[in-house]
């Protein structure tokens, strides 16, 4: 007979979020603690976690997060390193030891600035740079990962149930206005400490449940764009659209959402003539190939804010809730329950809707 645990959940993963629209920081723990009850939703295989404004002192600067397999691919990753960028600030990443998480690489951080004669050279603004320079290292360095490159914020992942990978990074000495979190149940692509989620680039950071089937189409096209995708998991493709679609091509975050879950064609034709309808049958005809199919739930962080996205069909679970200045985002309600006991406004969003949340102007 098999036993909890030891049976493939189809609709597994997990993933979880909070966010304070007036910018007040919260610790990890509580993320970490709505996680449990989502337990059997994993495997053991993967757990991570973001946290939004949690490097305050050192908001200036770009928080690069990496894995390292041993002390010279690090030491030639430093080299490197410093011929483009100050190095402000380099040191281990805390944890905590427990018999849990095995195969610990190295694990570091650097606090860096691109350096201005290096940008005025190649003619790039520097987010574009450090987007640049995190593909190179992940591309050509073999025993080197950045696994996170934004400003203010941070993830942290490793190989094991996500909360003790919480416990690990020790989340609960760190203060964020907005968090979130994902358990991985992999099901085509194997479990390893890069592959877990969430999967960032700069400020854009990603957690999904759910099962790509585009991949290839998806992948094909935004790697002539120079992102690569190397990483071993479909959900690293999502990061890059929505950098793509968010930064470089300068649509809105409903713009984008309606390209990666874009309505039907049915749909659009079904809307009343003008602008909206104009501007959905634009997107789907301009960037057919960042339609991602197939069963998906995603929480995108990014600076001021969250945004959650079902696919169009909504084949995964997701639901909603607010209390006060705080909004809820989680596959159960049972991981709501945990962050904030008397949540209101209980609902799961349709297929294709996104569900936006920022933090007031100002405030962060």
């Amino acid at each position: 007979m098999l036993k909890e645990g030891e049976i493939r959940i189809p609709s597994g993963c997990a993933i979880a979020g909070v966010i304070s629209k007036e910018g007040n920081r919260m610790t990890g723990e509580k993320i970490v603690e709505s996680m449990k009850p989502m337990h059997d939703r994993s495997n053991g295989l993967g757990g991570g976690f973001a946290g939004y404004g949690i490097y305050p002192d050192m908001k200036d600067f770009y928080a690069l997060h990496m894995f390292f397999d041993c002390r010279d691919t690090r030491k030639s990753c430093e080299a490197f390193l410093k011929e483009s960028f100050e190095i402000v600030k380099s040191e281990p990443i805390p944890t905590r030891k427990m018999a849990e998480i095995k195969d610990k690489p190295i694990i570091w951080r650097y606090f860096v600035a691109p350096l201005r004669s290096v940008l005025s050279n190649l003619h790039l603004d520097e987010k574009e740079f450090v987007a640049r320079t995190v593909i190179k290292i992940n591309t050509d360095m073999a025993g080197t990962y950045v696994f996170s490159s934004g400003k203010n914020m941070g993830t942290f992942k490793a190989v094991g149930f996500p909360e003790d990978v919480g416990v690990f990074y020790m989340l609960d000495e760190y203060e964020g206005y907005a968090w979130t979190a994902h358990g991985r149940y992999p099901t085509n692509t194997p479990g390893w400490w890069g592959g877990a989620h969430p999967f960032t680039l700069l400020d854009c950071s990603v957690v999904h449940n759910g099962e790509i089937s585009s991949y290839d189409a998806n992948r094909r096209y935004i790697e002539m764009f120079g992102y690569k995708c190397n990483l071993k998991t479909d959900t690293e493709v999502i990061t890059y659209i929505l950098d793509y679609l968010l930064r470089r091509q300068g649509l809105t975050l409903e713009e984008a959402a309606s390209v990666i879950a874009a309505p039907f064609w049915s749909t659009i034709d079904g809307k009343a003539d003008g602008y909206e309808k104009e501007k959905l049958k634009y997107l789907r005809i301009i960037y057919p190939s960042l339609l991602v199919t197939g069963p998906f739930s995603i929480i995108l962080g990014f600076n001021g804010g969250l945004m959650a996205l079902n696919d169009r069909l909504k084949l995964r679970s997701m639901v909603v809730g607010e209390k006060d200045d705080k909004v809820f985002i989680a596959s159960e309600e049972a991981a709501i329950r945990v962050l904030e006991p008397d949540a209101k406004n209980i609902w799961s969003p349709s297929g294709g809707e996104p569900v936006i949340v920022k933090v007031k102007e100002g405030k962060y």
